[in-house]
């Protein structure tokens, strides 16, 4: 087979449509990734590709702009499956996806993910849609039952396929791929590469071709602290002392196990320390309040396992804390790689008690590094008030389903008498739900605002989200019991 020559770093060197090229130009896309500038074109030449990049690397924009370029629009069938280990990610690739489609009139762009009822899913798919985005467990639902076929698919795509891995899906894959034509085209795309992973690529692709952005995170941009504590009390001191001293408006702390999360984010709060933590026993109403609250600044501290914390897309993350270290060098390195992005410098700091001191010499070989444990701030520290996140959430009851859009409720926070359009930060907007994030002082006159003001002629009942969800203090409650 001819090779295909690796593109210059403009998007109209591409075999792409000038509907694409002209769309992507209007996003602001100027030149292509690593990631993208590798990939694409294989990808646009039919090949199957395997692809290394990390979080933020542009690799949704390379597969969803192959996907896009051989989708017939006329055919209402399933052309294209993305599968995504999480219903976070799921829900940022179709977006991602329906903005790079947005040139291309009558493009069907479907999320299947478990946590949203399934009838509705059923009725989209019967009236017909382009591309499914999904995960495994919900995509493997719709087969059995019937109301998802697969045998237009020309396009597979597993994002973060180690991930997928990890969480278990790999019966759930295997039966996707079985039911998906035996030609297609079939991308597979990893931050980490292990040995299930190489199974699965070697299982389900043809002759793929391999690319990988550097893997190792540019660690100009990560500064990086490590911390020897013995026990566990030496540990929470350590992390509230770097919070107390740095005081990062986002920080991301990862624990080993989904217990050990959810009681250290319990232990923080007591010490009035803005924190929640997320892990894979949140209902999925309360795992979307909480990533909600930590992104758009209103909680501080995300205390978050490996798995739960995979497709997290925060911006601008000042600090990562592995709390407890990672299983080897490259979790490690994809931990902190969420701080110090776009040349913004970050902070990672990393405990470990002397009998790990083995890990440490593993990770030292790994990464060259040279590790010697720092000192801590001065436990003078611990009398300081931790300082408040820079914004608050409130939430309507009111989404999607009362046509609810985010300029509907900036209007209304900004109309006459309202408060200033700079101080309103994120709005997310959910189903049943709705939820908007304003500055800390003008929290009070925003809820008033909206408390009293109508939404598509009507009124909504708002609240200013405080405290951890609900089911996270029934399980802390039945481990109290059972303890």
């Amino acid at each position: 087979m001819q090779d295909v020559p690796l593109s210059d770093s403009s998007f109209a060197s591409l075999n792409l449509s000038p509907e694409l090229i002209e769309n992507m130009a209007s996003l602001g896309y100027e030149a292509m990734t690593p990631i993208q500038a590798q990939s694409l074109p294989y990808i646009l030449a039919g090949r199957d590709v395997i692809g290394q990049a990390k979080t933020g690397s542009g690799k949704t924009a390379a597969f969803g702009l192959g996907l896009l370029s051989k989708l017939d629009r006329k055919k209402f069938k399933v052309q294209a499956l993305v599968m995504c280990p999480t219903r976070e990610l799921a829900d940022q690739v179709a977006n991602a996806i329906r903005e790079l489609a947005r040139t291309l009139p009558n493009v069907k762009v479907l999320t299947l993910c478990g946590g949203t009822p399934f009838g509705p899913q059923a009725g989209s798919l019967e009236s017909g849609t382009h591309i499914v985005v999904g995960t495994p467990g919900r995509v493997d639902d719709h087969l059995r039952k019937g109301t998802l076929k697969l045998d237009a698919v020309t396009t597979l795509v597993l994002d973060e396929a180690d991930r997928m891995l990890d969480m278990g899906f790999q019966d759930e894959i295997e039966a996707i791929v079985a039911a998906s034509p035996a030609q297609r085209q079939t991308l597979l795309f990893s931050a980490t590469f292990q040995d299930d992973t190489e199974w699965v690529a070697e299982q389900i692709m043809s002759n793929p071709e391999r690319v990988a952005t550097e893997v190792d995170h540019d660690r100009a941009t990560i500064d990086q602290h490590f911390f020897q504590t013995d026990d566990d009390e030496a540990r929470l001191t350590a992390l509230r002392l770097l919070l107390l001293k740095y005081q990062p408006e986002s920080t991301v702390v990862f624990c080993s196990t989904k217990r050990d999360a959810q009681e250290l984010a319990e232990e923080l709060r007591t010490h009035r320390i803005s924190a929640l933590a997320i892990h894979g026993d949140l209902e999925q109403r309360d795992r979307d309040r909480t990533l909600v609250r930590f992104a758009n600044k209103s909680v501080s501290v995300l205390v978050a396992t490996d798995v739960a914390a995979r497709g997290l897309d925060i911006e601008a993350l000042d600090a990562v804390v592995n709390y407890h270290l990672a299983r080897d060098a490259e979790v490690h390195v994809h931990r902190i790689g969420r701080t110090g992005r776009a040349g913004s410098t970050g902070m990672a700091f990393t405990f470990f008690a002397d009998k790990e001191r083995y890990k440490v010499d593993r990770l030292e070989e790994a990464l060259s590094l040279s590790v010697t444990p720092g000192s801590l701030p001065s436990q003078k520290l611990l009398d300081k008030p931790p300082a408040k996140p820079p914004m608050v959430t409130l939430q309507i009851a009111g989404g999607k389903k009362q046509k609810v859009r985010p300029g509907d409720i900036l209007g209304a926070l900004t109309g006459e008498g309202g408060v200033p359009g700079k101080q309103v930060g994120k709005i997310n907007i959910f189903d049943q739900s709705a939820y908007v994030a304003v500055h800390r002082d003008v929290a009070k006159a925003a809820l008033k605002k909206l408390s009293e003001g109508k939404l598509k002629g009507r009124s909504f009942r708002v609240n200013r989200v405080q405290g951890q969800p609900s089911n996270s203090r029934r399980l802390a409650n039945r481990r109290q019991v059972r303890d």
